[in-house]
């Protein structure tokens, strides 16, 4: 399974995106071939080398001569579908501008039908954003993992007039994405690129676990002193992990807590959406016995679960840091032990099973029902499940 991560340290635009693609390994005359099919006339691409910040990158851009700007959905939809691309990049295409759509319709207060795209329904936005999934499609591109975005600050010169950034759309489109602006006072996520990751990124986070095969650099229309103003890609075989996001690791050392209070604490902290609670013995200064409690934590949460944590624990401070949490996929699988069913959880990888266990609320309901020893029921669960896996083809 290929995956491809967008490192948007200067943000991304559609002609950065596409340049990104080319640069890790797009064949460009198949890119050019294959933008044809939409039969806009006028149309030039050219794919160039050049430098920002030191680093080579491939500069794409679109020469057009005069024509429409100004396209409803259904027009661009008509455009892809006629064109006879593959079916994940059209499918991929018509997502984008129907996310698109959706946020104009909700910006303008009319029916999605009825809006008309100006700066995206341009022809050199139509070609950025069909450019962009043709040549995920020439990569093999499975999935699309995205960092955090830097928007830019400032203003920027829009159909409406000088707008703030992040343009109306932009910051709609990455409602519940993280976003920061750091650099020159410019747009750098513009809002053809904002709907590509908006649809296209199945996480934002930190880099994915993956087997690196290519890199790309993507440049952007300016040159900027103080940083490499690019977008870049980075592709390869997804890794063990199904999942690798971003978390937050927030730990106190406690002397001075009742038992009660701590197994309080620790309900109160899972219902509030905490991934994992861990009280680890320590001894403290003075010789005291103490613990330590950690707490992973969604970055989201983090504020939330230290708050309840100063709350409900007799703690002075505690410690934050990031950290990035892998996964297995898992999946629930059901057997047939002999005393009952119930449910085994699998982890997995892409070369098969890597763990199971038993879920021990099953286990626990199925020994006082039956008046049996829990370990019993363990024991029985895991051979009916080897014997499931036995029997699998």
């Amino acid at each position: 399974m290929k995956i491809c991560y967008l490192d948007c340290f200067s943000g991304i635009s559609g002609d950065m995106f596409l340049g990104a693609l080319a640069d890790a390994g797009a064949n460009v005359s198949t890119l050019g071939e294959e933008l044809g099919k939409l039969n806009l006339e006028g149309v030039s691409l050219s794919f160039e080398k050049c430098s920002r910040g030191g680093l080579s990158a491939t500069r794409f851009t679109v020469q057009t001569l005069p024509g429409p700007s100004h396209r409803h959905l259904a027009r661009i939809e008509e455009m892809i579908r006629r064109a006879g691309f593959a079916p994940r990049v059209e499918k991929r295409s018509i997502d984008i501008f129907r996310r698109l759509g959706e946020v104009e319709a909700g910006i303008h207060q009319v029916p999605v039908e009825k809006v008309h795209f100006h700066e995206v329904g341009a022809v050199d936005s139509i070609i950025d954003i069909v450019g962009a999934c043709v040549a995920l499609e020439l990569l093999a591109i499975d999935h699309v993992h995205c960092s955090a975005l830097n928007l830019g600050s400032g203003t920027v010169d829009c159909e409406h007039g000088k707008l703030p950034v992040p343009a109306p759309a932009t910051a709609k489109l990455l409602e519940g994405k993280p976003v920061y602006s750091r650099g020159p006072a410019v747009e750098l996520t513009t809002p053809t690129g904002a709907a590509i990751v908006a649809t296209l990124a199945e996480s934002f986070g930190p880099l994915p676990a993956m087997r690196l095969e290519a890199t790309g650099h993507g440049a952007g229309s300016r040159d900027f002193p103080e940083h490499a103003n690019l977008l870049r890609v980075m592709i390869g075989e997804a890794g063990l992990a199904a999942e690798a996001t971003e978390i937050w690791v927030l730990e106190a050392n406690v002397d001075d807590m009742t038992p009660q209070l701590t197994g309080y604490v620790t309900e109160r902290l899972i219902e509030a959406g905490a991934l994992d609670v861990i009280l680890a013995p320590v001894y403290m200064k003075k010789d005291r016995p103490g613990f330590t409690l950690t707490v992973l934590s969604k970055p989201e949460d983090r504020e939330r679960l230290s708050t309840l944590l100063f709350a409900e624990t007799t703690t002075l401070g505690l410690r934050a840091y990031p950290a990035e949490r892998r996964v297995l996929e898992r999946s629930w699988v059901e057997v047939e032990t002999g005393c009952g069913r119930l449910r085994v959880k699998v982890a997995r990888d892409g070369s098969g099973i890597r763990n199971f266990a038993p879920e021990y609320e099953d286990c626990r309901r199925l020994a006082r029902e039956k008046g049996l020893p829990l370990k019993e029921v363990i024991q029985k669960a895991n051979f009916a499940f080897l014997q499931t896996q036995n029997r699998e083809p």
